[in-house]
């Protein structure tokens, strides 16, 4: 199988806040963002995969900023990681100011896909290439995401997190 480099993983979507898509303070529902989130992640995933792909997780979301009425809103998200049957991607959301068209990020999510065969059983993906700084600081934090998760799920014990010991064990 082909490792697929993380650049060849980037989906974008540009969306404008209409007023079926706010709350009573007149800002993006959080729940529309996770949709819009999750519809993108996907792309994603199966830019990478090549597989239909299911959501596992949705493992970080962090409102930083309201999205107000009426703004445009891009969303960009890329695989960070794969694993054997498992992808962690990034989304990056940003809005654009209408005046001057400067991008600002104001919210970001990891979501973890699973590439499925046509039973819906796991199917292993593509190994993940890093090519930016970013890119590979993503790669290397998604394993300590992953140990963490399997910590915390006592699915591997704290002794076998070699990513997650070696933070802590720095000399």
């Amino acid at each position: 199988m082909k490792a697929v480099k993380a650049s060849e993983t980037l989906a974008i979507t540009t969306k404008i806040v209409l007023p079926n898509d706010t709350n009573t303070l007149g800002n993006l529902f959080g729940g529309q963002l996770l949709a819009w989130m999750d519809l993108i992640a996907s792309v994603s995933a199966h830019r990478h995969s090549k597989r239909v792909v299911v959501t596992a997780s949705v493992n970080h979301v962090s409102f930083q900023k309201p999205i107000s009425h009426a703004s445009i809103v891009t969303l960009e998200a890329k695989v960070s990681r794969a694993f054997n049957s498992s992808m962690e991607i990034f989304v990056d959301v940003f809005e654009e100011n209408q005046v001057t068209g400067e991008r600002v990020k104001c919210n970001e999510a990891i979501y973890t896909f699973v590439a499925v065969d046509q039973n819906g059983a796991p199917i292993q993906v593509p190994e993940l290439i890093p090519e930016t700084e970013e890119e590979k600081e993503r790669f290397d934090g998604a394993l300590r995401r992953k140990q963490l998760s399997l910590i915390l799920a006592g699915k591997m014990k704290p002794s076998e997190a070699t990513e997650l010991r070696r933070l802590f064990m720095e000399e």
